[in-house]
């Protein structure tokens, strides 16, 4: 009899342990809510989101209700009128466009503090200060150029609308009249975008002082990621002494990045960031005094949750079903296809790697690297090494494939497509797609924005495919909460981001585009989430060592990958536009 009660007392402490145990994990998890960089990724996103919407909503441009209605209704009027776009159209679209809440002084003053080093070409110190007198010879300089292309601009909208004239004479049924009419409007917006380019930008620079700006914005910056080192147990005075250091190091990489020849072939400022952070940790060494500052999951996970409130489903909506199947249906295949291409070809010893180049290379270049990297806990060298080949040969690709489309005579909407869903990058995917004029630009973009909404998607698959079938033993049943455990919480974030600003911007009907998108997304969270990427690749490359990165490129496997990969989705990325676009659905593409 006492053995068994001595048996029961035994089972009824093991059970008593058992649920010690569980209530100490759940109180562990609750209290990841303010002491990881995750959650205080979302925190810290979501309060810059909500202080932008109280700063811009309120604050709408004069007249703005009733312009959008009037040139709702000439859209509208247009529609119905012609079968392609008209010159009124493009002029009611123009007046929708120039209807910016980032015009008013409010936004321009926020966007005073949030500025960037400036464009040079040969004198850097021009890139964070600006004299009066090298402002006028910089105008001087342009004037003649942007007069000729306003005359230019104005001599084709002046042939574009005889040309429409003559086609609305025939009602519009005179196929010949209505190709030669699109043809000329079509000549009229390239030359209006050219004028409005870079051009404008030097025929009206201004004079200007960007460094108390720069320093103004360090201490803003430091103080709202102080918020949540104070959390999470990081001693703060330490901090600030690495900060300064990154800050300056972000600063450098975006002064070369904005050289114009580095703009003109894509080697921005992630780039430079990576590359000055590994020279310095790869010569003279990382100095000990910085290395609390070197946050890089902090800052750029804060970043992506920001990223999420520019992608907007009505957007997504507007390009239809056979930007989603470019996007959503090609994208998997690539990466479930390079990933097994890895293992079983090129025998890839790091699992991490193979999986964080393969989605880095599918999706969408960096961003969706940091998630997958996430995911699978991926060393920090690997991530690099994922990021560096990312930025390479999306400088290549941004001028090589629009080039070539526009060399054989690619229709725009079908390299729109195929430029938005197999360069990396999306500045560079807009960059590209502005080659093939405005209708192949929004095709790129779009799809880019479509295909961006699979980070989140990517991020959990790998989560749980590294739970069941890498990181657990053979047969081992795997729980939920170790999936919860693996999957990067800051992807709740960047969804979240993107479902609320998205209904919000539906519900806004026209004004959501003038005050969210045009409002704080790209006068607020926009430039604070390139500065927040800025720093946490410095991060990155002042916490790169050469020798580890080396280990990875064994046999240039990492470099076969890629390109083996990118190869694979430039040929189904063309196959499914072709056929969603001309063959399964070519009133869609007609109506772009």
């Amino acid at each position: 009899m006492a053995d068994i009660q001595s048996t029961g007392k035994q089972q009824k402490n093991v059970s008593a342990d058992a649920e010690a145990v569980v209530i100490d994990q759940q109180r562990w998890e609750w209290s990841q809510l303010w002491k990881k960089e995750d959650w205080w990724a979302i925190w810290l996103g979501f309060l810059l989101i909500v202080v932008g919407m109280i700063i811009f909503l309120p604050r709408p441009p004069a007249g703005m209700s009733e312009a959008l209605t009037k040139a709702d209704t000439t859209l509208q009027a247009e529609d119905a009128r012609a079968p392609f776009r008209t010159v009124e159209w493009h002029k009611a679209n123009d007046t929708k466009g120039s209807l910016r809440a980032t015009n008013e002084p409010y936004a321009k003053a926020i966007a005073q503090w949030l500025q960037m080093p400036g464009r040079w070409s040969s004198n850097i110190g021009e890139s964070l200060y600006l004299s009066e007198e090298a402002a006028a010879r910089r105008r001087a300089n342009a004037e003649p150029a942007y007069k000729a292309a306003q005359e230019a601009t104005k001599a084709a909208l002046v042939s574009a609308e005889a040309a429409q004239a003559l086609a609305a004479a025939a009602l519009f049924r005179d196929d010949q009249l209505n190709t030669d009419a699109e043809k000329s409007i079509g000549n009229w917006r390239k030359l209006r975008e050219k004028e409005r380019g870079s051009l404008r930008a030097n025929a009206t620079v201004q004079a200007y002082n960007k460094i108390p700006y720069l320093v103004g914005l360090f201490v803003m910056i430091g103080l709202f990621f102080t918020i949540g080192i104070l959390f999470m147990n990081i001693d703060t005075a330490k901090f600030w002494k690495g900060f300064w250091f990154l800050f300056v190091i972000a600063v450098l990489a975006m002064i070369i990045g904005n050289q114009e020849t580095m703009r003109k072939y894509g080697f921005g400022d992630v780039l430079w960031a990576i590359v000055l952070g590994m020279l310095i940790s790869n010569t003279v060494g990382t100095p000990n005094f910085i290395k609390d500052g070197l946050q890089t999951e902090y800052f750029i996970k804060t970043g992506l949750v920001l990223l999420g409130a520019e992608i907007l489903f009505s957007k997504i909506v507007a390009i239809g079903i056979p930007g989603v199947f470019v996007a959503w249906v090609v994208t998997p295949i690539v990466l479930v296809a390079t990933y097994a291409f890895g293992q079983r070809v090129l025998k890839m010893e790091s699992k991490t790697l193979n999986i964080t180049v393969s989605a880095d290379m599918c999706v969408c270049g960096v961003s969706a690297a940091i998630a997958t990297a996430s995911a699978c806990r991926a060393k920090k060298e690997e991530l690099t090494i994922a990021v560096g080949m990312s930025m390479l040969f999306t400088a290549i690709m941004m001028v090589a494939l629009p080039t070539f489309i526009v060399s054989i005579g690619m229709h725009p909407v079908l390299g729109g497509a195929w430029i938005g869903g197999t360069i990396d990058s999306t500045g560079a995917v807009v960059a590209a797609g502005a080659f093939l004029g405005e209708t192949g630009m929004f095709v790129a973009a779009t799809i880019k924005m479509i295909q961006n909404v699979m980070i989140g998607v990517i991020a959990f698959g790998v989560a749980v495919y590294w739970c069941a079938r890498v990181d657990c033993a053979p047969g081992q049943m795997v729980s939920k909460m170790e999936i919860w455990y693996r999957f990067p919480k800051f992807v709740l974030g960047f969804i979240g981001a993107s479902v609320f600003i998205s209904i919000l911007y539906s519900a806004m009907g026209s004004a959501g585009d003038v005050m969210l998108e045009h409002g704080f997304i790209r006068g607020l969270t926009r430039n604070a989430r390139e500065w927040f990427f800025a720093l946490a690749f410095a991060s990155i490359g002042l916490s790169s060592n050469f020798r580890e990165l080396s280990k990875h490129f064994k046999g240039g496997k990492p470099v076969i990958l890629y390109v083996c990969g990118q190869s694979l989705n430039l040929v189904l990325t063309l196959a499914m536009a072709y056929i969603m676009f001309f063959l399964v659905f070519p009133g869609i593409t007609a109506s772009l």
